[in-house]
């Protein structure tokens, strides 16, 4: 598969690229179209509130979350499609001639640079399912309550998305020579984890007590 365009494909033909023998899409993509499952989940919730004169004392508010939870929608889905394209350009770089000094010197700089990039896009992944599960409690909170087992279920997949894609962030990083890069990139990270953590348990814990189950 050499062109990518996650939002205009099937279900089905995205799996079956998935399942293929290709190595694109891979683990990356799949992160971004779970994490854009659970924007969506998110602003299903939203939709089943806003409008409505239960919530309208909440109405600005819930409206401010569905523009952030449809644009992330969105935006993961062009990066499941950018990761794709990432990991491409990494592959690429290992097929370039190496017989000559000044062609391996050449194959190992594109190296290099196409690792940051294929580092960088599922680190992009990660931030914004961060983003996803800081939003997830004020819904869980305010949204309809009739719905808000959705939106428990969009705190998992966000959390799953997020550390399926750290997944690839740390595996390039480990090929990385630019040590300055990688200390920088993997005290991000570990940021990143800290907080998703503590957004995750108040998402879980915001949906436990509307639903008065534990979730």
């Amino acid at each position: 598969m050499t062109d990518f365009d996650t939002a205009g494909t099937t279900i089905e033909t995205f799996l079956n690229d998935l399942a293929s023998g290709e190595s694109t899409p891979g683990g990356g993509a799949a992160a971004a179209l779970t994490g854009s499952q659970a924007a969506a989940l998110l602003s299903m919730v939203l939709n089943f509130s806003v409008g409505r004169k239960k919530y309208a004392a909440v109405e600005d508010e819930l409206r401010g979350h569905l523009l952030r939870t449809e644009g992330m929608r969105a935006e993961l889905l062009t990066l499941a499609d950018k990761d794709a394209e990432a990991f491409g350009a990494v592959a690429a770089c290992f097929a370039m001639p190496r017989t000559t000094e000044a062609e391996r010197a050449a194959r190992t700089s594109s190296i290099q640079a196409a690792l940051r990039g294929a580092a960088e896009v599922p680190f992009e992944i990660a931030t914004l399912c961060a983003h996803i599960l800081e939003v997830t409690a004020p819904v869980a909170e305010k949204g309809n309550s009739n719905v808000v087992s959705d939106a428990a279920t969009a705190a998992h997949l966000a959390q799953a998305a997020l550390d399926s894609a750290l997944v690839n962030v740390d595996i390039n990083l480990k090929w990385l020579k630019d040590e300055a890069y990688v200390t920088r990139m993997q005290a991000e990270v570990a940021a990143l984890r800290a907080s998703a953590e503590k957004d995750y348990c108040a998402a879980r814990a915001a949906c436990t007590r509307t639903l008065g189950v534990e979730i």
